[in-house]
């Protein structure tokens, strides 16, 4: 018996993954606890209420991640594979421990979000029509060096990307967060900065939770305070941003955009975000990539070690800690 209460028949854990392929799991027979595998089919591996531990199955929507959620009557732990949890917070029963991804994608995202930045500064988008076309697009194209990037949001996905714009010789980066601190990189400032600080950046790069506080909060005044020609890259939610503020900016040409997510989304044909001028979008890829799975499954078995054990979880966001 351990903290977690696991009782005397087997307690399932309902993983995405095949467990064969999962190093350093618990001992299921020393343990308690007996291993499923559901990644959202139809037809469930098990009775869900059984199910203690459960592995949120990764990207497959929020119909899908809730759906035996109801029925799971012994559920102690819900774990996401995303560092975001908007889509299934609701959905969490009364004392249960709901755990994000905090680790497994702030490699990738903060890659993608570099990617966006210097796809979009360096007309590269232009130069794949150009291709294309068979077209020689030559010419001066901004650079990066030398520019003032503004992170909104600074916890791990931000400070990643803070990581990697460091060898390219931005003039400034400055940060910002919910609440003022100081880290070893230097102060960050607080969101109610956000009207003095967004003037003076080329790009802004947005990197915050969805929140009740962060839904909207590029609405029409934050981008009217951005400069003239500055590039916004999202890689945070789509609600963050008001699509319509932005499409009304995007189309007088004022702004330029980098969006890996967008409201709604997916986005749908015909949507004018798909032919706004200065616009890069990317379907929603900033963790999907090949350092996704062997990080997933690390975050896994040790978060399942923890739990056997009766010890305290990581990344621990909602329900008893």
């Amino acid at each position: 018996m351990n903290a977690y209460d696991i009782p005397h028949r087997p307690a399932d854990v309902w993983l995405p993954f095949d467990p064969a392929g999962i190093d350093g799991l618990p001992d299921p027979s020393a343990h308690g606890l007996a291993y499923r595998v559901w990644d959202g089919e139809e037809e469930f591996p098990a009775d869900p209420a059984d199910c203690a531990f459960y592995v949120v199955p990764y990207m497959k929507g929020t119909a899908v991640s809730l759906r035996p959620v109801g029925q799971m009557t012994s559920l102690r732990v819900m774990q996401t594979l995303t560092a975001g949890v908007d889509d299934v917070r609701a959905g969490v029963p009364r004392g249960v421990r709901l755990c994000n991804a905090r680790g497994v994608h702030e490699a990738s995202t903060a890659e993608l979000a570099l990617t966006l930045v210097l796809a979009s500064l360096r007309g590269i988008p232009g130069f794949v029509e150009g291709q294309r076309r068979q077209e020689w697009r030559s010419g001066f194209y901004p650079a990066l060096a030398d520019k003032s990037v503004l992170i909104v949001g600074h916890g791990s996905v931000g400070a990643a990307v803070e990581d990697r714009l460091a060898p390219f010789e931005c003039a400034r980066v400055v940060r910002v967060a919910r609440s003022a601190r100081t880290t070893e990189r230097g102060d960050v400032h607080a969101f109610t900065e956000l009207p003095r600080l967004l003037p003076q950046a080329d790009v802004v790069i947005l990197s915050v939770p969805l929140t009740e506080d962060t839904a909207g909060l590029v609405d029409a005044a934050f981008l009217g305070r951005m400069r003239d020609g500055a590039l916004l890259v999202n890689v945070a939610r789509g609600p963050v941003v008001d699509t319509g503020a932005l499409l009304a900016e995007l189309a007088s040409g004022r702004l330029r955009a980098a969006l890996d997510v967008t409201d709604p989304e997916p986005l749908p044909a015909g949507h004018p975000l798909w032919d706004a001028p200065n616009t890069l979008i990317s379907p929603h890829v900033g963790g999907s990539s090949s350092a996704f799975l062997p990080r997933a499954k690390r975050l896994i078995a040790r978060q399942l070690s923890r739990f056997a054990a009766g010890e305290a979880l990581d990344n621990v966001v909602a329900g008893p800690r």
